[in-house]
């Protein structure tokens, strides 16, 4: 089984778990995520690998990392997660490239991501749940971070916050790769 496999089998088998831990119907889940009904249920029977935008919608409507999407069934009280195992949920031919290092469930989802956005490039966000949180820090380039039509420079060295339950999004507008670390904090399901 490769990689892509077994990311798609524990992304149906998660999905199905924690719908159902919600109490959420297949049309209840669709309408809190945004997404089609017949889009959760190729999710839950392994038929398609969605793209990064819909796990996030998945994710978020159900209150749950992604993460925790992808594997549940680890829970030691601590978890090494080596290089191999990190997650690429998005990358591009240039270079540019999304990587969940981490995550856990306290009180909500908490997730540790490492971002790779090579000069031209970058990614847009769709609004997180209300009270959603998130940090970043840039360790090389200089990080135009947009928020809700604001363009904000981040150079390398400095770090910033801010509530992404607005539209946002991420650029290299500069000459050289834009490398940072980004925590994401998603407040428990109510």
């Amino acid at each position: 089984m490769t990689d892509l496999d077994h990311l798609t089998q524990s992304l149906a088998r998660n999905l199905k778990h924690w719908r159902q831990e919600r109490n959420f119907t297949l049309d209840g889940l669709a309408a809190r995520a945004g997404v089609s009904r017949g889009m959760l249920i190729q999710i839950e029977q392994a038929r398609t690998n969605p793209s990064v935008g819909t796990v996030v919608k998945v994710a978020d409507a159900l209150g749950v990392s992604i993460t925790t999407l992808l594997d549940f069934d680890q829970e030691p009280q601590v978890r090494l997660v080596p290089a191999e195992q990190a997650v690429r949920l998005w990358s591009t031919e240039a270079g540019s490239h999304s990587t969940l290092l981490a995550g856990a469930e306290a009180p909500g989802p908490l997730e540790l991501w490492s971002w790779r956005l090579m000069p031209g490039e970058g990614s847009d966000s769709d609004p997180h749940p209300s009270g959603t949180t998130e940090l970043v820090h840039v360790t090389s380039g200089v990080l135009t971070l947009c928020v809700e039509g604001s363009d904000h420079r981040v150079p390398a060295g400095t770090s910033a916050s801010f509530e992404s339950n607005v539209p946002h999004g991420y650029r290299n507008d500069g000459a050289e790769p834009v490398e940072m670390t980004m925590a994401v904090s998603v407040p428990a399901p109510r």
